[in-house]
Order: structure tokens, then sequence, then C-alpha cells
């Protein structure tokens, strides 16, 4: 174990660069807890739900508002920083029981794109896609809508690096940090709620912190 923990943190720079992650509650992807040695890490614990993840560029990023909606929109990395942001610092949790306390995020409220996009009668959720093509996410209409759910551009007062998952994540102030979705490419509002990645393998679909999951008692944000 010892000569293992040491090869682990001798690597670790090569590590940082490969083992990124899309959510902070994906346990069984490392058993050993190895990725806590990670240097540089902020507190943050990073996991993989897919071989490799893209990067994007300012020049290249897109993100899609879609589905149930009367002018769905395409923005680019201009256009988001060009809109209204809100600031909220909270701490976030992840359900595998790892807590940073008041983490700074920065970015436009979902409501405001959803607003935008003019939501149709008869929507009731949210759908998230990343551009690592493999995790999703799903939020109700009503939780989509509160003031506390960004589309983060910046982190700590810095934009989102690709290792936190830049440029734009999504971040969920109130639920663990499973919901809030790295790599954020589409949005897609839906008639019903559709489980998204760790939700289909049995992780809450509402996911406040405190009341869901069994795995910590921390009071709800």
């Amino acid at each position: 174990m010892l000569g293992a923990g040491a090869l682990t943190v001798a690597a670790a720079p090569h590590l940082q660069s490969v083992v990124d992650a899309v959510v902070g509650g994906a346990a069984d992807k490392d058993p050993t807890g190895l990725t806590g040695l990670l240097p540089g890490s902020g507190g943050f614990r990073f996991y993989s739900v897919a071989a490799s993840v893209p990067h994007r560029s300012a020049a290249d990023y897109r993100l899609s508002v879609d589905g149930l909606v009367d002018r769905p929109a395409t923005y680019t990395l201009a256009r988001l920083r060009a809109l209204p942001r809100t600031r909220v610092v909270r701490d976030v949790q992840c359900v595998t029981g790892w807590r940073v306390p008041d983490t700074p995020f920065e970015g436009v409220r979902l409501s405001h794109l959803l607003d935008a996009a003019g939501v149709r009668p008869g929507a009731k959720a949210v759908r998230l896609t990343c551009f690592d093509g493999t995790y999703t996410e799903s939020l109700t209409l009503d939780q989509a809508r509160r003031p506390d759910v960004l589309v983060a551009l910046r982190m700590r007062d810095k934009d989102i690096g690709h290792a936190h998952g830049g440029p734009v994540r999504l971040y969920v102030a109130p639920m663990y940090f499973y919901k809030s979705a790295k790599w954020l490419s589409g949005i897609t509002v839906t008639d019903r709620v559709r489980p998204g990645y760790w939700e289909e393998r049995g992780y809450d679909v509402d996911a406040w912190v405190g009341r869901s999951n069994g795995r910590d008692d921390a009071p709800t944000s």
C-alpha cells in the first residue's frame, strides 16, 4: 500500500491531467481514495465516468438551449459572459462525504436562459448534457428556476478550468455535487424528469444536501 501510495504521488502531475471528473459523486470509480492525494486540487477530489474529455476553447465552445421552448438558442462563451451574472458562495458537498467550504461560483442564472428561450406550457423539467459525451443530469423546472442554480463561468474568482468542468459547468448550490454537471453543452426542456447518469445507477433524483442519499447530516443551504 505504501509503495502504491508513493507511486501515485510521484505520478500525480500526469494523473492530474488524466483524471478529469464529471462530478464529486463517483465513489465507486476510486475505491482506494488515492485521488485525494493529488496536489493542487484545493480540497476537491476528481473522478471520471468518461475515458477522456475533449477541451473546448473560448472560440469553439457552444451551449444549446432547446426542447419545449419557443426560441431555441445557441450560446458562445462570449455571449454567456456578456449576460448579467450572479455570485453564490456556499459549501460544496459531495455525496461521498467530503466538503469544500465557502466556495464562490459566479455565472448566469439558469432561469435567465430558460426565460430567454420561452418555456412552453407542459414543460416540467430540464435535461443537462455534457461534451464529455457521457454525463447527463436532470432538474425539475422549479429546481432549475432557483436563484442559486447557475450556468457557472467562474469558480473561486477564476475562470473555470477544464479539470473543474470548464469553460462552463452547472452549479446547483443546495444539492450534492453530482448535480453540478461539468463540461455543460446542452440544456433541453422536457415534459418529465429524465434521470441522469448517476440517478440511473441508484443516486437520488432530488439530491438536497442533508435530506437525500442518507450520506450526510449537513443542513440544507
